[in-house]
């Protein structure tokens, strides 16, 4: 199955009357200031049920929406509606960053057949297609998680990369003044910079003046000039471990790099609060 959706085969595949389930995954990002409840209360797509990423994740952490258990992500999946046997679309009231972090949680305990609505909610506006409002309604459907951990990298396994104890290449989506150092975090007390040996792809060069990712040729090439080849295992990186997402998705759909693309969880507001993992500054 294709990771990505176009708002048309969405609404095909709902009037067909498939067994799917659409999902808002929405969340307000650094810089952002919303209400993505009362969002999807004013406008949603027809059925579709509310997934906070801020619940999927893990209560007890001290960093932003760490993954969750095991336990934890089977109960909410469970409550949502996300049985194994559905097909799973998750789209973004702007963009697909929030979208695409979803797509990956979900894959990442075991759910295969799991797409991004490509544009997210204003591609389906800008289709003409039926939108309503209220709140969502969820009919609880069992949901069983078999995790694919190997999808995951955690602080020690990046400074294995980082100091030559794991093959392996680091994509960091975040802005490149973040990446160089020229800029602030915009949570308080993180230094800015990166890994050693990280390549900056801020994740919007892999979109289009619409906000679609850009034609396969296209990403491909995008993801050879960093230096990804057929044999080359991709850590993705970011601020908290959302935007890393949209690399990990991008590179899916590019079908770039060895196998899965890995995500770094914690990210830059684990690895700067990390005393002895290195940081450096520049291009």
């Amino acid at each position: 199955m294709h990771p990505l959706i176009s708002a048309s085969d969405l609404a095909q595949a709902i009037h067909n009357g498939g067994d799917i389930l659409v999902l808002d995954a929405s969340m307000a990002l650094p810089g952002q200031a919303f209400d993505p409840q009362q969002r999807f209360a004013n406008a949603h797509i027809a059925g579709a049920v509310r997934f906070d990423i801020d619940t999927f994740s893990d209560p007890d952490s001290p960093l932003p929406h760490t993954i969750p258990g095991q336990a934890r992500f089977s109960r909410l999946a469970t409550e949502r509606g996300m049985a194994n046997t559905k097909r799973i679309v998750f789209y973004d009231q702007d963009g697909m960053a929030c979208a695409a972090r979803a797509w990956w949680l979900t894959r990442l305990f075991g759910h295969e057949s799991v797409q991004v609505l490509e544009g997210g909610l204003p591609a389906w506006k800008s289709a003409g297609l039926p939108l309503e409002s209220g709140p969502d309604l969820t009919t609880p459907a069992p949901f069983v998680s078999r995790p694919h951990y190997d999808r995951l990298h955690g602080t020690g396994d990046v400074l294995d990369i980082v100091h030559g104890h794991m093959h392996g290449l680091i994509l960091d989506a975040r802005s490149r003044g973040r990446f160089e150092g020229r800029d602030p975090e915009p949570r308080a007390g993180i230094e800015s910079g990166h890994m050693p040996g990280a390549r900056s792809l801020p994740y919007g060069e892999l979109l289009d003046d619409n906000g679609r990712f850009l034609p396969v040729e296209a990403l491909k090439a995008k993801f050879e000039t960093l230096g990804v080849t057929d044999t080359t295992t991709v850590t993705c990186s970011c601020g908290s471990g959302m935007t890393a997402c949209m690399i990990a998705l991008g590179l899916v759909c590019a079908q770039a790099g060895a196998g899965e693309p890995v995500v770094y969880d914690g990210s830059w507001a684990e690895w700067a609060s990390t005393p002895d993992a290195p940081i450096v500054c520049g291009a």
